[in-house]
């Protein structure tokens, strides 16, 4: 069996409405159609998602499709894909979103070029049918680039907030020294442990000028738009994070900068807690504290003082216990 130039691996649970829109984009892709496998993990869908994805196995000849009977998760289902995949180089894209014709091999050719561990791309976002473009945050393009140099200044947004997976093309070889799988068990902001480890542990990249990705906001279903307690999955995510810029020999570069997106991603959880049941969000202000707790102490210190009052403000009932005399001095710089 011929080994496929890329493999593409599509997670999805319940997305019959979309589905076709996605493997329909993938058709036209590569000229020829052998070039693409396409791994489809049906994480535990009861709407006959599947069964939909079964019916283009007649014009795509390298479909493959994974079934879980119980849904296991985003970063548990894209690891299954990766398992199964393979392709020289590796692609995800998520069962509600498209491609444009040509994307896949235009981003493989340029990959290839360039001779890179991957490359990343713009996008489109599509929300209630009203489109807008969304750049990568690396004003470089079409050029060699170390992933650890797209990091920081911490005060502004890097590659690093720019975590999505679907939104680029891997060689094997990251696949292969484990740096594309997910952390196993997490709904939600799987991908920021994952774009941590990415960009401290390549060795280069790519940002390309496309906007062949189309990424559809705005659905029901999506898990951005729920307020269960898959939505605390951030906590764990960023604790995974915390871990990975601890064990880097530069961790002083950086931990200001996973620190800062932390915070902010749990000032945004806050602001959505009243529409969550209480006992969500009591673990909610648990699984912060406990993820804070993590966390160097003076510099907590010196990210919470950064921060705006009322930020600031929101964050400090969170600071573990063991902190309370600088959580105090921090409250009262707020005051004035």
């Amino acid at each position: 069996m011929n080994t496929p130039v890329l493999s593409i691996i599509i997670p999805a649970k319940d997305q019959a409405p979309f589905i076709r829109d996605t493997m329909t984009s993938l058709l036209n892709q590569f000229d020829d159609p052998a070039a693409l496998e396409v791994v489809f993990v049906d994480d535990g869908s009861a709407d006959g998602t599947g069964e939909l994805v079964g019916a283009f196995a007649d014009r795509l000849p390298g479909l493959r499709i994974l079934r879980n009977d119980e849904a296991r998760g985003l970063a548990t289902a894209r690891n299954q894909g990766l398992d199964a995949a393979r392709g020289t180089a590796i692609a995800f894209l998520d069962g509600d979103d498209w491609l444009a014709p040509g994307h896949l091999a235009y981003c493989l050719a340029e990959r290839d070029r360039l001779d890179v561990d991957f490359v990343r791309v713009d996008h489109v976002r599509t929300t209630n049918g009203r489109r807008t473009i969304h750049r990568a945050p690396q004003a470089r393009r079409n050029t060699v680039l170390d992933p650890r140099d797209s990091i920081l200044p911490h005060t502004e947004t890097t590659m690093i907030d720019y975590p999505y997976a679907w939104a680029g093309i891997f060689h094997r070889r990251l696949a292969d020294a484990g740096l594309l799988h997910f952390p196993d068990g997490l709904f939600t902001a799987e991908d920021r442990p994952w774009i941590w480890k990415l960009h401290l542990q390549a060795s280069s990249y790519a940002v390309l000028s496309s906007l062949g990705i189309l990424y559809r906001r705005g659905v029901a279903t999506s898990l951005t738009q729920i307020y269960d307690r898959r939505q605390l999955d951030f906590a764990r995510s960023f604790a995974l994070a915390f871990e990975i810029v601890a064990a880097d020999p530069e961790a002083q570069r950086y931990w200001p900068k996973v620190i800062r997106q932390f915070l902010a991603v749990a000032c945004h959880h806050l602001s959505r807690s009243g529409q969550m049941t209480p006992e969500v969000k009591t673990e909610l202000d648990a699984a912060i504290t406990e993820t804070m707790a993590g966390i160097p102490d003076a510099l907590l210190t010196q990210a919470l003082a950064a921060l705006d009052a009322k930020r600031r403000r929101v964050l400090l009932p969170h600071r573990p216990a063991a902190s309370r005399p600088a959580r105090h001095a921090l409250l009262l710089k707020g005051a004035r």
